[in-house]
């Protein structure tokens, strides 16, 4: 894949974040784009910056769609195929996530199992689907969103972090037997794993929205069950009000958004000229490189509070207390 013009892209979960800016980038640089997401409104948003920036020619589409689902992924795959007139794509990127799930031992099943299924699911499901009209094009490229949770599996020693690594690494674990099974099978298609690290973009908010966990909205039981968990970690908040609360919840989101060391922009350039220098293996930021040089250096501690505070002399991910 030497270049993006002209080529037909699909992307998932291009409504915010990287998938918003990947929708855009490719779009500038001459390629078809269809993009799914749950949200329409978002979705609409994304087309409207896209277009802003788009190469003379280029054809935008978006598709409300669930990447857990398969019959909405067909539906989707089917609504490519009319809205371009085409048989084939040439590049996929499987980027739709969410976070939740943290424990298997205390946090509800459903949102344990709907965050696998989105995480691992959608890259599983999303290259099924469109794998037929990538065998048709001449050349392909299947891009898969793991995460430095696809290598350390924590977001430090107290916090639970189960479903979403476990997804995470069953990404990058899939996405490296492609390169041989393509090698082999389908010599003409590549993949790449993509492995962000602390990236700005609203997967926070996303995922409280969605699992009924606004922090304006927050039930006294859900307020309760959170104290309980920070007290865990060892933090009293007994004599924090339910609205400090809310107040902090929501503001950490945002911080993770706003502060993070590299924008959605940033992280989507990255990839992209992964895609192009044809490299199987991703990393995106500095911190994504630096944990990934640890965690070779340190295999041993890498669940210990003394990595964590390898972390922080390196002031990497400042957003785990």
């Amino acid at each position: 894949m030497d270049r993006f013009e002209g080529r037909v892209a699909v992307v998932t979960g291009g409504g915010t974040g990287m998938g918003r800016e990947l929708v855009r980038q490719l779009a500038a640089a001459g390629a078809h784009v269809a993009m799914c997401d749950v949200s329409a409104e978002h979705m609409a948003d994304t087309e409207a910056l896209a277009r802003a920036g788009a190469a003379p020619g280029v054809r935008i589409t978006s598709f409300v769609a669930d990447v857990s689902d398969e019959a909405q992924l067909v539906a989707f795959r089917d609504h490519v195929a009319r809205a371009f007139e085409t048989d084939h794509v040439h590049l996929l990127f499987n980027n739709a996530g969410i976070g939740g799930g943290g424990s298997i031992v205390t946090d509800d099943r459903a949102e344990w199992d709907a965050t696998f299924a989105v995480c691992w699911g959608g890259v599983y499901l999303g290259t099924r689907t469109f794998l037929p009209m990538l065998l048709a094009a001449d050349a392909g490229h299947v891009v898969n969103t793991s995460s430095v949770n696809g290598f350390w599996a924590s977001l430090g020693p107290m916090v639970p972090h189960t479903a979403y690594s476990a997804a995470k690494f069953a990404v990058k674990g899939f996405t490296e037997a492609l390169i041989t099974d393509f090698r082999v099978n389908a010599p003409h298609l590549r993949a790449s794993v993509v492995m962000p690290g602390h990236v700005g973009t609203s997967i926070v908010i996303n995922s409280q929205k969605a699992f009924g966990r606004d922090p304006k909205e927050l039930t006294e039981d859900q307020l309760a069950q959170f104290r309980e968990r920070m007290g865990k970690r060892g933090l009293d908040l007994s004599g924090v009000s339910d609205e400090d609360i809310r107040t902090g919840m929501q503001a950490q989101a945002e911080q993770f958004r706003d502060a993070a060391p590299l924008s959605a922009a940033g992280a989507a350039t990255v990839i992209l000229d992964g895609v192009l220098a044809n490299r199987w293996r991703i990393l995106v930021g500095d911190d994504a490189h630096g944990l990934d040089e640890l965690v070779r250096a340190y295999p041993e501690e890498v669940y210990d509070e003394r990595f964590v505070e390898r972390l922080r002399e390196r002031a990497m991910f400042g957003f785990m207390r």
